[in-house]
C-alpha cells in the first residue's frame, strides 16, 4: 500500500529553526498536557512536534506496521514561511529540500519525496523547485496561494512553466483559513482547510489552467476539499455564464480527471464517490500522517492512481 500524503521534518531543518529561532518567531512550549513541545512558528498554526515528525526510525517503523510499502513524504505546511522575507523561505527551502532528499535516496524503493518552494517569490520557487527534481525528489508541496494572490495569477507563470517542462507532482496543500469567522470550535481545521483547497482548485479548473500546463501532476489534498462534490453546481454556471465557460474546452465535470485527489476522508462512502466520479487512477491513498487529525492507517482505495501519479513524474 502507499501513502501519498504523509509528512516529516529532517533533522536538519529543525537545527535551522534552532538557528533562526528569532528571524521565524519559532516558539516551543509545553501544551494542554502534551507529552511533546508544542511548535509555533511566526505566532500562527502551532502543532504538536511528535517524535514521529522528526525521528527517522520511529516514522518508518509507523508506515511499516501500518501496512505502508511506500511513502511520498511531504515538508509541513507550518514551514512554508510564505509570510516572511523572501530570503528566509528561500534559505530553508534549500535546507529542507536537501536534508530530504538525501533521507529520501537512503531508502530508495520505500520513500518518494516532495520539496518546498518560496511561492512568495516565483522564480525563486521556479529555481528550488528544478534544483529539488536534480536532486531526486519528484515535485513540492505549495499552499493554495501567497502574497495575496491564486495559483491561477500570472505571476506564478515562471514556477508553472518549470513544472510543465520538469513533469512534476505539485501538491496543493491548504493553510489554515484566517477568516475571522472560523475563529472557534477548530473551525479554522475542520472547515478552513478544506475551503482553502476548494477555493484554489476551482479557480484552476475555471481558469483553463490544465489546459495550458498539460504535463503538471497536480494534487488535491483532503479529498480535493468541497469541489467534486458541488461540481454539478460549477457545471450549471457553465451552462449559464459565460464569464464561467470562456476559458474552458469542456464542461468543469471533464476537468476534474486532470487532477489527482488523495482518500483522506475519513468517510469510506465519500470515498467510494470520488473514486466512481473521477476513475479509480485519479484517486490515491494517503494519510495526513502524523498530524493529530491523520486519517490512520490511511484507506487503500487500490493502487492505480499512486502508479499514475508517481510513474508519470518519475520521467523528470
Amino acid at each position: 500500500m502507499y501513502d501519498l500524503h504523509t509528512h516529516f521534518i529532517p533533522h536538519d531543518v529543525l537545527l535551522w529553526l534552532d538557528d533562526n529561532e528569532k528571524k521565524v518567531h519559532a516558539v516551543r512550549e509545553k501544551k494542554d498536557g502534551r507529552q511533546a513541545d508544542f511548535l509555533t512558528v511566526n505566532h500562527k498554526w502551532g502543532f504538536e512536534l511528535k517524535e514521529l515528525f522528526y525521528q527517522e526510525a520511529l516514522y518508518l517503523e509507523a508506515q511499516q506496521e501500518a501496512g505502508v510499502s511506500h511513502s511520498l513524504v511531504s515538508p509541513v505546511p507550518q514551514l512554508f514561511l510564505y509570510d516572511l522575507a523572501e530570503e528566509i523561505t528561500d534559505e530553508l527551502s534549500f535546507v529542507y529540500n536537501k536534508a530530504l532528499a538525501g533521507w529520501v535516496k537512503k531508502h530508495d524503493g520505500r520513500l518518494s519525496g516532495l520539496g518546498t518552494v518560496p511561492l512568495n517569490s516565483p522564480l525563486k520557487a521556479s529555481e528550488r523547485l528544478n534544483e529539488a527534481m536534480n536532486n531526486g525528489l519528484k515535485g513540492a508541496i505549495i499552499g493554495p496561494g501567497a502574497s495575496q494572490m491564486l495559483l491561477s495569477d500570472e505571476a506564478f507563470t515562471p514556477f508553472w512553466e518549470t513544472a510543465d517542462r520538469r513533469k512534476a507532482i505539485i501538491f496543493i496543500h491548504p493553510l489554515l483559513s484566517e477568516d475571522p469567522r472560523l475563529r472557534r470550535r477548530m473551525l479554522p481545521n475542520l472547515i478552513g482547510v478544506p475551503w482553502e483547497t476548494t477555493i484554489c482548485a476551482a479557480d484552476l479548473l475555471l481558469s483553463g489552467f490544465t489546459d495550458r500546463f498539460r504535463n503538471v501532476k497536480i494534487l488535491l489534498a483532503h479529498g480535493g476539499g468541497f469541489l467534486p462534490y458541488q461540481i454539478g453546481r460549477l457545471d450549471k454556471g457553465y451552462d449559464k455564464w459565460a464569464g464561467v465557460s470562456s476559458s474552458l474546452s469542456a464542461p468543469p465535470r471533464e476537468y476534474l480527471r486532470k487532477f489527482w485527489f488523495d482518500s483522506v476522508l475519513w468517510e469510506k462512502e465519500s470515498a467510494a464517490y470520488l473514486k466512481k466520479l473521477i476513475g479509480e487512477d485519479r484517486l490515491v491513498p494517503g494519510s495526513d500522517f502524523p498530524f493529530d487529525l491523520c486519517q490512520w492507517p490511511p484507506l487503500d482505495p487500490g493502487r492505480k492512481g499512486a502508479e499514475s501519479l508517481l510513474n508519470v513524474a518519475i520521467e523528470a
